[in-house]
């Protein structure tokens, strides 16, 4: 198990992050999310030792997780860690990146185990590819990889497919998350897409002002979200009779006492985003056709 036991952390005497205490079980994931400069990146560093907190303490299991002034190298072997910049080896190929971090005294296992991981990131077709000629995206996949190699018990990932093209991130990310459940690794993601998130997370956690503003199921955040910032991460929103409101939520009927005026329609596939005015604020909704500027119509919830 993971405890973080009141987490407080400050940069040259900012505060970034104040008594942050959350747990998590073996095999399950946690999604971490909140506004930029919330504090998503410097809570993963800390949780891999990067920095010595101000207070707290954070253990894996029953040992603890100690900061520079306790670790000559930072990280343990237990736990991986994935940031938005890749240390990578650009002049080795994909499959020498991955196997570098596994044992040479079994050869066969170590093939069949680089094999395995670069399918699970869907470079098979590059793997004897050099890395210094990989897109953004390929390499980020490479540093999944060899995250992976070693089968850490617990993974951080920062924003882990930010770089990805989107054709590829949906299938990539039902193969990631379904092996990590497999292996029954803990994951941390911290991320601003709720596709890492809904159908992935056990459980998210909200960041705001340096503190965790909730933690619950993706499912108890999306249905009831206690504040704007939460219903932000989950998609178009409005805010009416001070009750939170998400676009899909409402529909046009022929009379009703919410009357807007349509000022533009944003064509989504399925659907057109409608943004109108009621009461001289914006509000958005989800309509099948598109609708008439300065056209008025009444809505009601479905």
């Amino acid at each position: 198990m993971l405890n973080v036991q009141n987490l407080t952390f400050s940069y040259n005497d900012t505060p970034v992050l104040s008594h942050i205490s959350f747990q998590a079980e073996p095999g399950e994931h946690i999604a971490v999310i909140g506004e930029s400069g919330s504090g998503k990146s410097t809570l993963l560093k800390g949780l891999y030792g990067e920095y010595d907190l101000d207070k707290g303490h954070i253990y894996w299991k029953d040992k603890a997780v100690l900061g520079p002034k306790y670790n000559l190298v930072v990280g343990y072997d237990f736990m991986k860690y994935v940031a938005q910049e890749f240390d990578l080896m650009p002049p080795l190929s994909v499959e020498e990146n991955i196997g570098k971090f596994l044992s040479n005294f079994y050869p066969e296992e170590k093939k069949r185990r680089t094999a395995e991981l670069i399918d699970v990131v869907e470079l098979t077709a590059f793997a004897k590819t050099k890395v210094k000629i990989l897109s953004g995206g390929q390499k980020q996949r490479v540093a999944l990889a060899r995250a992976l190699a070693n089968q850490p018990e617990i993974l951080l990932l920062d924003e882990p497919f930010s770089h990805i093209d989107n054709f590829k991130k949906q299938s990539l990310r039902r193969s990631l998350f379904k092996y990590l459940k497999e292996k029954k690794i803990t994951c941390i993601v911290a991320t601003h897409d709720k596709e890492d998130v809904l159908g992935y997370a056990d459980r998210m956690i909200v960041l705001h002002k340096h503190k965790i503003l909730v933690n619950d199921t993706p499912s108890v955040l999306y249905n009831k979200p206690e504040t704007p910032l939460v219903a932000s991460f989950f998609g178009e929103f409005n805010v009416i009779n001070n009750t939170i409101i998400y676009a899909h939520q409402l529909k046009v009927v022929k009379k009703s006492d919410l009357k807007a005026t349509v000022k533009q329609a944003y064509y989504k596939g399925p659907y057109y985003l409608i943004e109108a005015h009621l009461n001289g604020k914006s509000i958005f909704f989800e309509h099948h056709d598109m609708l008439k500027q300065n056209q008025n119509v009444y809505l009601s919830l479905k």
